[in-house]
């Protein structure tokens, strides 16, 4: 018998295209909090969202658990059973119907020739890259990117390790220069009336989730999410997630 699924479900008008769950954040008896992530991190965006009026616990859409019999409809029980970088480069690998544009610094990412393949349009940055620069390259880039493929929807991987102090991304960027980062690929996609969906990705300073909260709070004020915003469909089709990652 076909497997049926209960991850899909109906979500009210009235709720924020954001999608969270109290479960995201990790705890194990305070041992999380001698690891440089911040694994609560997810938590404290949604308490900053709803101290600024942004929010409230109704608004919010809850994400449901995937079931093992959900994953294994697209995966191998041995690909469940381990942690892999770069999955989504070596999944799409030679899928056409699939564009890849990476920013990252050339020095630490990706580390895997095999997969580095699939990424179509490839941004590098060298040690210590600050703002100007930095959203110079990814403005270009992007707007390059929509010329060659026009996407059905846009997947932005959102990461705060860009930011200066992050000692695993090597990069310069002030926490202005993320929420500008944010608001630019917004308004580029949406200007060609593409949905996007942002995941908020790595990031390892306790700061970063100050910084999404702002980001997403300026994206609002600025009329590029929002269930009331002229820039959106009635669908709610722009979809700010927050995720669990792994470090």
């Amino acid at each position: 018998m076909p497997h049926t699924t209960q991850l899909y479900q109906h979500v009210p008008e009235t709720r924020w295209p954001i999608v969270y769950s109290p479960r995201y954040n990790i705890t194990f008896m305070g041992l999380e909090k001698l690891h440089p992530f911040d694994a609560g991190k997810w938590g404290k965006v949604i308490s900053f969202l709803k101290e600024e009026k942004l929010l409230s616990d109704g608004m919010l859409v809850e994400a449901r658990e995937a079931s093992d019999e959900d994953l294994l409809v697209v995966h191998t029980r041995r690909y469940l059973n381990e942690l892999k970088g770069n999955g989504h480069e070596r999944d799409f690998m030679g899928d056409k119907r699939v564009y890849i544009m990476d920013v990252y610094n050339r020095h630490i990412y990706p580390g895997d020739r095999f997969a580095k393949q699939a990424i179509r349009r490839k941004v590098e940055l060298e040690w210590g890259t600050e703002d100007d620069e930095y959203l110079d390259k990814v403005e270009r880039n992007l707007q390059k990117a929509l010329q060659e493929h026009l996407p059905d929807v846009v997947v932005y991987n959102a990461g705060t390790d860009i930011l200066e102090g992050d000692r695993l991304g090597g990069l310069s960027i002030s926490p202005q220069g993320i929420v500008k980062r944010d608001e630019l690929v917004f308004r580029v996609v949406r200007g060609r009336q593409v949905p996007i969906l942002m995941v908020t990705s790595g990031g390892y300073q306790k700061r970063t989730a100050r910084i999404i909260a702002d980001s997403i709070l300026n994206l609002y004020s600025v009329g590029l999410i929002g269930s009331e915003s002229p820039s959106l469909s009635a669908q709610n089709s722009d979809t700010p997630l927050l995720p669990p990652e792994v470090p």
